[in-house]
């Protein structure tokens, strides 16, 4: 471990020391959020981040401040990224990939849409395709390849996927993203198992399942090129090349921007450690992970009450008792709305 610190130290231009605290402070709790998040975003689905990081402490067996009751739908993406990552050197197989997909949809429905669950894609309704445009002006992206060569299809790439020992596997990362996308399997849920793939491809590459930085959040600031490389590459020829460095730059970038990453969490841990035994609710608890995480905006007493589903009272007397205990202050710039952000100790 010692080595490895040094080496990312290296990278990311700070000391051991910093990086030591980070893993000790809940480093892998922060970048499976962020993972979990992100690879929703980009499905447009957004979900509560503070679910969230309480669904994967639960299950990493952290106590953190602040938990929350989590849905059961943010913990079956949690069980699937956190088998994916901590148990990146089990054989993916297809029972793997089935109990993924259960662990996504265990209703059997995806949003009001009723799915095959566990099982490959079936076209029951037609060929798989992902269209965009107003109706009669329809323009196709893609169009999987149809249900009946899935079966035989998976077979090959499973194969290769457990195999195929030659290549590097930063390489091989890249080429089963754009494989197993591109067969498309599943009725739904296939991005996100695509990127729970690359992220065990990435563990092993690391021999490790603490990684310092996400390539879901990346994807996700990328996400319009990454939808255009994928169409021209799926749309081409066998060549795979303009792919495999994009997904190359992705990760560096990534991997830069990860500087961030460990600095608010180190911030984040410190503060919960000095205010361990200061008394918050549940309400203040929320927003002050909210601050800490980096709000868009700024905080009135209004965004307060409609963040917690409270009221203007109640977001006013939790304010003022975070202001008493030193936590917030007023911005100094004024306006017409009250702002409030943390004080300088803890920005």
């Amino acid at each position: 471990m010692g080595d490895s610190l040094r080496t990312v130290g290296k990278v990311f231009r700070v000391d051991v020391s910093l990086l030591s605290r980070c893993l000790l402070s809940g480093l892998p709790v922060f970048t499976l959020t962020l993972d979990v998040v992100k690879s929703s975003e980009i499905e447009e689905e957004f979900l509560e981040l503070e679910q969230v990081r309480s669904s994967i402490a639960r299950k990493l067996g952290i106590e953190i401040a602040g938990e929350v009751f989590s849905e059961r739908h943010i913990d079956g993406i949690v069980e699937m990224m956190h088998d994916a990552t901590r148990n990146y050197d089990l054989p993916l197989t297809k029972d793997r990939l089935f109990g993924w997909h259960s662990a996504l949809f265990s209703t059997g429905w995806s949003n009001l849409n009723k799915i095959t669950v566990a099982n490959w894609r079936q076209d029951s309704t037609g060929p798989m395709q992902v269209i965009s445009g107003p109706i009669g002006k329809e323009k196709v992206h893609f169009q999987a390849l149809s249900s009946e060569r899935i079966e035989e299809e998976m077979i090959k790439f499973l194969d290769w996927f457990e195999n195929e020992s030659q290549l590097d596997l930063v390489m091989k990362a890249a080429i089963a993203h754009l494989w197993f996308v591109t067969i498309h399997p599943f009725e739904d849920g296939n991005g996100r198992i695509t990127r729970a793939i690359t992220d065990l491809v990435l563990s092993r590459s690391d021999k490790s399942f603490r990684r310092f930085y996400s390539m879901s959040a990346q994807i996700r600031i990328e996400r319009k090129q990454y939808y255009e490389i994928l169409e021209k590459t799926q749309k081409g020829n066998s060549d795979i090349t303009d792919w495999i460095l994009w997904f190359l730059q992705c990760l560096i970038n990534s991997i830069e921007s990860s500087q961030d990453i460990l600095s608010k969490t180190l911030k984040k841990a410190e503060f919960w450690k000095l205010n361990s035994t200061t008394i918050l609710n549940e309400r203040q608890q929320k927003i002050i992970n909210r601050l800490l995480d980096g709000f868009e905006g700024k905080l009135t007493s209004s965004k307060w009450a409609k963040i917690n589903k409270c009221s203007q009272d109640t977001a006013l007397r939790d304010i003022q008792d975070l202001i008493t205990k030193h936590i917030l202050q007023k911005e100094a710039s004024g306006g017409r709305s009250t702002n409030y952000e943390l004080r300088d100790a803890w920005r």
